[in-house]
């Protein structure tokens, strides 16, 4: 029995090896890059991020056209032209002024430079965010790939110890092999299946945490 549970473990250990081997042919880049795509035109924060940038170059335009605002204009009617008192009359007793207000003019140029720097900074945080969604996509990718392949990995072993288990169970049955041996491969059984519904758990979470980034389920992106 003792060479029996040495074989068993073994076995499991080159399936093991197999599926670390294999690991990166599950991990689809073109795949991984759409996946990344949708994160970025679906999630939330993304759009908060877009929106400040679209507010900060708005500012911009409009410190830049206030520049209008440092000029007004004002007219004065006066039918007997006895209250001229900004210029001498003429349109038929219409005075007009025109004003420019130089306190805004030196102002505008380190207005519209904050604007600026407002909007670039608006677009650092805004690429900082998209590199760190980026990394937590692939991240969380990677993850649920990994959860994926132990499950098949899990679920293969069983596949040999159920094969295993079989052999032994008619050994058993033709007095070949003792109920204790037996016994024992029935608790491997058991702890396998708790193995593979373990996995089946990881998979299912890591394929929400993915999901979460992605506004979207997965069987809907292909």
């Amino acid at each position: 029995m003792k060479h029996f549970v040495f074989s068993a473990f073994f076995i499991l250990t080159i399936h093991t090896g197999k599926a670390q081997e294999s690991l990166s042919k599950d991990v689809s880049y073109a795949y991984l890059e759409k996946l990344i795509a949708v994160s970025k035109a679906n999630y939330p924060k993304i759009k908060m991020y877009e929106a400040r940038v679209n507010t900060a170059e708005y500012g911009i335009r409009r410190a830049k056209l206030s520049y209008f605002d440092i000029f007004s204009f004002s007219y004065l009617y006066s039918p007997n032209n006895n209250t001229a008192t900004i210029s001498p009359n003429f349109l038929g007793g219409y005075q007009f002024g025109f004003f420019a207000n130089i306190g805004s003019i030196l102002q505008k140029p380190s207005l519209i430079k904050q604007a600026k720097g407002e909007l670039a900074a608006a677009q650092y945080d805004k690429e900082s965010f998209d590199l760190n969604m980026e990394a937590e996509v692939k991240k969380r990718y990677f993850t649920y790939v990994q959860k994926v392949a132990v499950l098949r990995v899990r679920s293969g072993a069983m596949l040999d110890v159920e094969s295993m288990a079989a052999t032994i169970r008619h050994r058993f049955e033709r007095g070949e092999e003792t109920l204790e041996n037996y016994n024992k491969v029935l608790i491997m059984i058991a702890d396998h299946t708790q193995n593979i519904l373990n996995a089946e758990s990881d998979v299912l979470m890591a394929k929400s945490n993915l999901e979460e980034l992605l506004g979207q389920k997965l069987e809907d992106i292909k």
